[in-house]
């Protein structure tokens, strides 16, 4: 039996998470309260007719039962149970702005909590479970269908009992990614940027890969990453991680970091059957 809890701040798309696995087969129970859930588990084991669960605990419960997830989720823990936390966010300017957007009111706004000080105050409210995470997504940045794609890849996508293996490229002007587990810096390598004929192309065009392969560093480069997370990842893997992503930034994360993601992605694909590559400044473009 799988069960997906998803949890996160109001406006960082929880509900579209849960719509997305509602649609793929999963039955569903959103804003359950935190301290029903050793019970749920329990009442769903006595139900094998459906293996695929989802439930949304959010800032609607009260303090105190979220300050008590940790103990709650183990006692959910049962024989035979996957559970896994996804928790959603996006910066608090992006969140204020998706309020203003929709007039919604937050859930814990009111006559002396502005909704500034509401977002702050659920981030507060929800850390237990945020801690508790097996994958954070940051949608700041994600429109409504890349956010659908990417819990149908990372969740949907996991279906079998390994780890599920991201590489993301990016660029550092915009900002390091808040939800991967290793960064890697390839700024000191060659940029194609400067070559005039390869400045309208991608990481992903044989232009740019032709004169990054031709580079010495940027081989050594890939060799010392490559062998970093063959020595490594296992041990995360066998650590029980669900999921695990690696980001490769350069300055604008358009050539050396999709370039590296790529060939990273295809080195490792046959060794993780869920292995995937993002690229978040090339989807911006989209």
């Amino acid at each position: 039996m799988r069960l997906v809890v998803i949890s996160g701040r109001s406006g960082s798309g929880k509900s579209t998470a849960l719509h997305v696995l509602e649609d793929v087969g999963f039955t569903c129970i959103d804003n359950l309260p935190a301290t029903l859930l050793p019970a749920l588990v329990q009442q769903l084991d006595q139900h094998p007719q459906s293996q695929s669960f989802a439930v949304s605990i959010d800032a609607r419960n009260t303090w105190q039962e979220l300050q008590q997830f940790p103990e709650l989720l183990s006692k959910a823990k049962i024989p035979g149970l996957r559970c896994e936390i996804l928790f959603l966010d996006a910066r608090s300017p992006i969140l204020i702005q998706r309020f203003s957007e929709t007039r919604r009111k937050h859930p814990l706004s009111g006559e002396t909590t502005d909704l500034k000080e509401a977002i702050a105050l659920e981030r507060q409210y929800l850390e237990p479970i945020a801690n508790s995470a097996d994958l954070t997504i940051d949608t700041s940045s994600l429109t409504l269908h890349q956010l659908r794609d990417l819990v149908k890849q990372r969740i949907v996508g996991n279906e079998s009992l390994g780890m599920a293996l991201q590489f993301q490229s990016f660029g550092f002007k915009r900002g390091i990614p808040v939800d991967v587990d290793l960064v890697f810096d390839v700024r000191c390598l060659p940029n194609p940027y400067w070559k005039p004929h390869l400045r309208s192309h991608s990481g992903q065009d044989q232009p740019v890969i032709e004169f990054l392969e031709g580079q010495e560093d940027v081989n050594e480069m890939y060799d010392d990453i490559s062998q970093y997370l063959r020595r490594w990842l296992p041990k995360f893997s066998a650590n029980n991680r669900s999921y695990f992503t690696v980001a490769i930034g350069c300055t604008g994360g358009q050539h050396r970091s999709v370039y590296l993601s790529e060939r990273l992605y295809k080195a490792f694909k046959g060794d993780y059957q869920n292995t995937q590559v993002r690229h978040r400044e090339l989807e911006k473009q989209k």
